[in-house]
């Protein structure tokens, strides 16, 4: 079990991360070994020897948690209006058919809409803690001809492309191969 990249964890999982790091306390108890602790709970040995010292220093208690590190401003009703408002689009609020919504723009969004003030990396987070991620429009020239693309794709390509590597392997040695 790894933390989640970027957002933080929910209160879901750091209780499932609590109970990791007290049956780890349990194993310390019984002498086993960091390798084999980290292995059991399929975490890093690096990790389990940092819980392993908490675990000297304070105990059991020492590695429960202290509570959520990014606490959730938004209630769950705030959370579906906001989500509906994002899915209304930014021409709803003043935008442009063009835009899409940044994090500034959302942060400005749930300003307007609640009164509740994020950092743009707390949108960030709670974006990323919901299951929303980061997309890049697909942007193609207005003067774009898909025909022509296509034509040179197939016929001028194919005769500038360099020649791929041999599917069999080949020696990497300068000399020649002996002859038996």
């Amino acid at each position: 079990m790894r933390y989640a990249q970027g957002g933080g964890l929910t209160p879901k999982q750091q209780a499932a991360r609590e109970q990791l790091r007290l049956e780890a306390a349990e194993r310390f108890a019984c002498g086993e070994k960091t390798r084999d602790v980290a292995r059991a709970l399929r975490v890093g040995e690096r990790q389990v020897e940092k819980w392993r010292r908490t675990w000297r220093e304070g105990g059991a208690e020492a590695l429960r948690s202290k509570g959520p590190m990014c606490v959730e401003l938004l209630s769950p009703a705030q959370w579906e209006r906001l989500v509906r408002e994002l899915e209304r689009g930014t021409l709803a609020h003043g935008g442009d058919e063009e835009q899409g919504w940044t994090l500034v723009r959302i942060r400005a969004l749930i300003i307007r809409l609640f009164g509740v003030e994020y950092t743009v990396q707390g949108v960030w987070k709670l974006m990323r803690r919901h299951g929303w991620s980061p997309q890049v429009p697909a942007r193609r020239a207005l003067e774009r001809d898909d025909a022509s693309v296509e034509r040179w794709r197939s016929e001028v390509w194919e005769t500038v492309k360099p020649p791929q590597r041999p599917r069999t392997p080949t020696s990497a040695s300068r000399t020649k191969q002996g002859r038996d």
